[in-house]
């Protein structure tokens, strides 16, 4: 009852945002069904005509079709960079099988005396087409496109994941900074938009029974509503999306970034005259924001130096921050980037494990995990496993090796921990979760991860073309401390605050709006 009741408070709160969001979700979902209708509903007449054509075509759809989400997007990411573009490219993909598969089953059930009739009576294959065939078909038709767009708006939930926009960024938020309500809220709001498609696209398969006349009265009406809705949401989609003077911000999918977010916005807008915009909690971090800084999709977003030592420059070497002078002279000759307003504090890795488990083994050390990691389970982000100062590194360096390794969302992983569902796990020293956890933090007894200062990254040309933005930026230099970073942390995680309160209560306090 009392999750019920935030989740009713929190749409009240932050209506505001969840229009937005659903703008936004209907935009991307709205694009790939109508592409899907286009490109699919062709395929469908053309395999119908060509009948040898259907089974490759069907086949090659379907094999599509069966690709995870995720493994879609990461693909279509180094064609198409992260944002809209590449999610309405997968949810397109997605939809086709449906309308494929739907418009060539529709035209193949027509008995072909109907078509010949159509024929018989001079019409082309063309005229045949849209007067007999397509009419005839339409309900089956209508039935594909309707379960395609009810699992389109579904899906565009993950659209989140790479920078798109829509209702998946209030859940992939709420799970992020361990807030159920908004996780429920956007899950909600899909369910909403989902079944109120289903239903208007069921109103109008029903009508398709109706006599003819009937029947091109509606059409024409349910036209002119498309056409309506399309311009509306294009006016709505160009005012939100084509504002010139804009600072693009991303921000990784950890509770401290979506707060520095929040901080950057509120210093760039009260202090410049410049519009900023967030796209926040950009999945796979480091490695899909910054080639969106590359490409000019993103101006600004928070990095670490160690990350971006080992990450972006591909060093080898520890990091250490007497090599900053080097970090940012590659930065500026290789990408045009600048590292401006670095915050103070040091988020660098740590491990904890379980209470129990550290005092079964009497675990104080990383190297004391040696003679126990082959009884326990490593839990850590998608990235960490991957990265050149990661999982295997740190396993080489002090001899590990785990009976099981689990990929985890940060937003889940202590919960994972409390119900022992993994013993070891990495965190951030800034955590707000781990003063509460039930865990043990271990020492690094051979220094093994590197430095981590936070600071911005920002792109060269937007700081030439705009100068009172570095100096904006400047006024977060050495603002926050470890301390206050994991108790803005604890804010949102245990306290259930949102970022952006969070984030405006210290820069007041700070005096720095």
């Amino acid at each position: 009852m009392e999750l019920l009741q935030s989740v009713f408070s929190i749409f009240s709160e932050r209506s505001a945002f969840f229009v937005q969001l659903t703008i936004e979700h209907l935009w991307i979902s709205g694009a790939a069904i109508g592409i899907a209708v286009v490109l699919g509903g062709a395929a469908g007449v053309l395999i119908h005509r060509y009948e040898r054509a259907a089974a490759p075509t069907l086949g090659t759809v379907n094999f599509l079709y069966t690709i995870p989400s995720i493994s879609m997007l990461g693909f279509l990411i180094p064609f198409f960079g992260i944002g809209n573009r590449s999610a309405i490219i997968a949810l397109t993909i997605y939809a086709l099988l449906p309308m494929v598969r739907a418009t060539h089953t529709g035209l193949v059930q027509i008995p072909p005396a109907l078509v010949e009739a159509g024929s018989s009576l001079g019409g082309t294959a063309l005229h045949v087409l849209m007067r007999v065939q397509i009419p005839l078909a339409m309900p089956v038709i209508m039935s594909g496109i309707r379960n395609m767009a009810t699992m389109t708006i579904a899906l565009a939930g993950i659209a989140s994941f790479i920078g798109a926009g829509g209702l998946g960024v209030a859940i992939y938020r709420g799970i992020t900074t361990n807030n159920p309500a908004l996780t429920i809220a956007g899950s909600l709001l899909i369910a909403v938009l989902a079944l109120v498609v289903d239903g208007v696209l069921g109103f109008a398969e029903r009508r398709m029974a109706e006599p003819a006349p009937e029947r091109e009265i509606s059409c024409a009406a349910y036209a002119s509503a498309a056409a309506a809705v399309l311009i509306a949401v294009s006016t709505v989609t160009y005012g939100f999306f084509g504002k010139t003077d804009v600072i693009h911000i991303a921000t990784k999918p950890m509770t401290e970034q979506l707060i520095m977010g929040e901080m950057l916005k509120f210093v760039i807008e009260r202090n410049t005259g410049l519009e900023a915009r967030i796209t926040a909690g950009v999945g796979g971090g480091t490695s899909n924001i910054h080639p969106g800084m590359e490409s000019g999709a993103f101006d600004i977003y928070p990095e670490y130096t160690g990350t971006g030592w080992n990450m972006v420059l591909k060093e080898e070497s520890k990091y250490s921050e007497e090599l900053f002078p080097q970090l940012t002279e590659a930065y500026e000759r290789r990408f045009a980037m600048r590292w401006t307003g670095m915050y103070g504090f040091n988020d660098t890795f740590g491990i904890v494990v379980r209470r129990d488990i550290a005092e079964q083994y009497d675990l104080h050390t990383y190297s004391d995990l040696q003679r126990a990691a082959h009884h326990l389970t490593f839990g850590a982000e998608y990235d960490f496993f991957e990265r050149a100062d990661g999982f295997p590194a740190l396993c080489k360096a002090y001899g590990l090796n785990f009976a099981r390794t689990v990929d985890l969302d940060i937003g889940l992983k202590y919960q994972a921990l409390a119900n022992k569902q993994i013993d070891v796990m990495i965190v951030f020293t800034t955590d707000g979760q781990l003063a509460a956890a039930d865990a043990r933090v271990l020492t690094d007894d051979r220094n093994f991860f590197p430095s981590y200062r936070c600071g911005n990254v920002v792109r060269a040309e937007v700081l030439e073309r705009h100068p009172e933005l570095g100096a904006a930026l400047e006024k977060l230099t050495d603002s926050i401390t470890d301390e206050e970073m994991a108790a803005m942390n604890y804010a949102v995680e245990s306290e259930g605050k949102e970022p952006r309160a969070v984030a405006e209560e210290f820069l007041r306090g700070k005096g720095i709006i």
